[in-house]
């Protein structure tokens, strides 16, 4: 195990040299987001550890200490998809990135620094679609069913227009001491 954490910090030292041009990339395009609890306007990229067109989250609408909603308007630039589409099972992405907004949010009231967390799972994933179109509008709530010691599961619902997709995350974060 400790091989595979040693392994993982390594890659995390070079993310920022690596991310480096889709950083600046991100700044300049900034979605932000207005966080009831926090009472302020916060930028989706300022909340998770992604940068440049990997930041698929539009805005945040609500947050609460067990949950928080995100919405995005599904794009066609061929990333996750074509121009037309994208694959139901991106919804994983979606919902993951809600999760990880989630912890920067609750890293942030606690005055810690936003952390890179890993997708450990997925179980219980259902869609009544193939596919989301392009350009459609999602709602994507993540609701915290556990969390303990870097470890949490999360169960999480995507809404459209004709739109429902759930499934159960379970998700890792490195502790803020890991050096």
């Amino acid at each position: 195990m400790n091989k595979v954490a040693d392994d993982c910090i390594d890659t995390i030292d070079k993310l920022p040299t690596m991310m480096g041009e889709l950083k600046s990339r991100s700044q300049q395009q900034s979605r932000t987001a207005t966080v009831g609890l926090l009472n302020d306007t916060v930028a989706v990229t300022d909340l998770i550890p992604h940068s440049g067109s990997m930041v698929l989250l539009d805005r945040i609408i609500n947050y609460d200490d067990q949950s928080l909603t995100a919405e995005l308007v599904v794009r066609d630039d061929g990333l996750l998809g074509d121009n037309e589409s994208v694959p139901a099972w991106a919804g994983i992405e979606y919902m993951a990135q809600t999760i990880a907004a989630y912890a920067g949010i609750t890293a942030r009231q606690a005055n810690e620094p936003i952390r890179l967390g890993f997708l450990l799972g997925t179980r219980r994933f259902s869609s009544n679609i193939a596919a989301f179109k392009a350009g459609s509008k999602l709602t994507i709530r993540v609701n915290k069913i556990m969390q303990d010691d870097g470890l949490g599961v999360f169960d999480c619902l995507i809404q459209g227009m004709d739109v429902e997709v759930t499934a159960n995350l379970n998700v890792f974060q490195l502790p803020l001491n890991n050096t």
